[in-house]
């Protein structure tokens, strides 16, 4: 019961059930008589927001608080308070709106070829490992697609010095 608003809720009863003096009210609540006796003066102006902001969420899918702000600022000429407007957007939970994912549109890809005798079509695929030692080493393998077999396999570090030495 630390809000404000409670604690003057809770001295309002106080003072019409119990008959206690307003001070002694709101001395016991902890909230001062200002507070107390606040009056709302802008409850039409905030239907009109709320109105405005519902339509405009629903118009626009698309936009956040600061389009529809700007919106009513800009274009319509409103001159309320942005940080008013927001209260009341995030009042009617217009903020937990969520975007949905928007899909790729992919293309089936070709079905692939399967070779049908051997030597037709040859795959090549880098690999790289790491020695207990710590050393690196690359390869280069060299496959056969008909029946899988492994034609080459070269060691790039070796390959990239022989060719560089009879360049």
């Amino acid at each position: 019961m630390t809000r404000p608003s409670l604690r003057r809720e809770v001295a309002a009863q106080a003072v019409a059930i119990r008959g206690v003096s307003i001070a002694l009210a709101c001395r016991t609540f902890g909230v001062s008589e200002t507070c107390y006796r606040y009056k709302g003066k802008r409850n039409d102006e905030n239907e009109q927001i709320a109105d405005l902001l519902t339509g405009l969420t629903q118009a626009k899918k698309n936009w956040g608080f600061g389009l529809c702000f700007l919106y009513l600022r800009n274009v319509q000429g409103r001159r309320w308070n942005h940080k008013r407007v927001y209260r009341i957007y995030r009042a009617l939970e217009l903020n937990l709106r969520i975007k949905p994912r928007r899909r790729l549109k992919r293309e089936k890809p070709d079905t692939l070829n399967v070779p049908t005798t051997p030597n037709a079509v040859w795959s090549m695929d880098f690999m790289a490992d790491r020695l207990a030692d710590g050393r690196q080493f690359r390869l280069l393998n060299v496959l056969d697609d008909f029946n899988r077999e492994g034609l080459a396999l070269r060691s790039i570090s070796l390959y990239l010095r022989s060719v560089s030495s009879v360049a």
